[in-house]
């Protein structure tokens, strides 16, 4: 991770005041939203466990070239924030190498990141289904596109979004931002893993413990290798999993809550 560098003060609010617009439009608004969401799930008469959280839903269910339209334009302008970031960097004279976003290595961070997504996402089955059973969750509904031909494509291009967007933006970033503000390792790792926890809370508990617990991890092995992109595949792998596996398997497994 970037080591500290003297910052004069105004030098240090300005820096401060970037890290907090920048997620006051992108992942910390969601986070909020999130937490208003879990408040209204676990204060409705209908237990947690009863209730569904969509994460790639249909915007128009009867009309599937519209809904593949909006389906594009979420993805493209999700990933706004992350040229935010790139402007950002590239205006102190940086750019998104710094973070470890480009092409140096790419069978070595390929294979990092799947080999990544194989733990944390059977880590993260086991406990989204144990957290869902014992009323700690919602039911979440990876999944519910219609059966149309662009389904599986644009699952895993919004499965994309989300591993840049937030592999960039909670991991690189946030925490080359703050080495640069001297914060030390392990409270970087905690404001990241916090972060990343609180947008997934609309979930249930389950889903927020699994994400700060996932959020601690690829802190860490940033702050260990510098480079976002293997935390880029692995978001990645883990989502499209999530979608196309979800809708492969929901109503044909008992396991899986639908």
């Amino acid at each position: 991770m970037s080591t500290a560098p003297q910052l004069a003060p105004r030098e240090r609010r300005l820096l401060v005041w970037e890290v907090v617009a920048v997620f006051a439009v992108s992942l910390g608004a969601s986070g909020v939203r999130a937490l208003v969401t879990f408040v209204g799930a676990v204060t409705a008469p209908q237990a947690l466990n009863t209730q569904t959280a969509t994460v790639l839903g249909s915007y128009a269910p009867d009309r599937p070239w519209l809904d593949l339209s909006l389906q594009l334009v979420q993805v493209v302008t999700g990933l706004a924030p992350v040229l935010l970031v790139a402007y950002l960097l590239a205006r102190g004279g940086e750019s998104l190498r710094t973070i470890g976003v480009d092409g140096r290595r790419p069978l070595r961070d390929v294979g990092a990141g799947l080999g990544l997504a194989a733990v944390i996402g059977g880590c993260g089955l086991v406990l989204y289904l144990a957290s869902q059973a014992a009323g700690l969750n919602r039911t979440v509904v990876a999944s519910n596109l219609p059966d149309v031909w662009w389904a599986v494509p644009v699952a895993v291009l919004a499965a994309a979004e989300n591993g840049i967007l937030e592999e960039v933006l909670v991991a690189g970033y946030l925490l080359h931002r703050l080495g640069q503000l001297g914060v030390r390792a392990v409270p970087a790792i905690a404001i990241s893993a916090l972060l990343r926890g609180s947008y997934h809370l609309y979930q249930g508990l389950g889903g927020f413990v699994g994400n700060v617990a996932m959020g601690v991890v690829f802190a860490w092995i940033y702050q260990r290798w510098g480079r976002t992109l293997p935390l880029v595949v692995a978001h990645t792998a883990i989502d499209v999993v999530a979608f196309v596996g979800y809708s492969l398997l929901v109503g044909k497994v008992s396991w899986l809550p639908g």
